[in-house]
């Protein structure tokens, strides 16, 4: 319960506490990289996920 009661509470001034944490553990050149890391990521996740799929379809349509 107590960690649900946090999320309505995170608004703008908490947003930008974060990035400048974010921006201190980091520094300004690293970050780009990090979220091309993170970009790359998530496509080779949404391919991997759509190879899984089709496979089966492929398999349906020669039966």
């Amino acid at each position: 319960m107590l960690a649900l009661t946090f999320l309505g509470m995170i608004g703008a001034p908490q947003i930008i506490l974060i990035i400048a944490v974010i921006l201190l553990l980091f520094g300004g050149r690293k970050i780009p990289e990090l979220m091309k890391g993170l970009g790359s990521g998530i496509k080779e996740f949404k391919n991997a996920t759509k190879e899984e799929e089709t496979p089966k379809v492929d398999n349906e349509k020669k039966d």
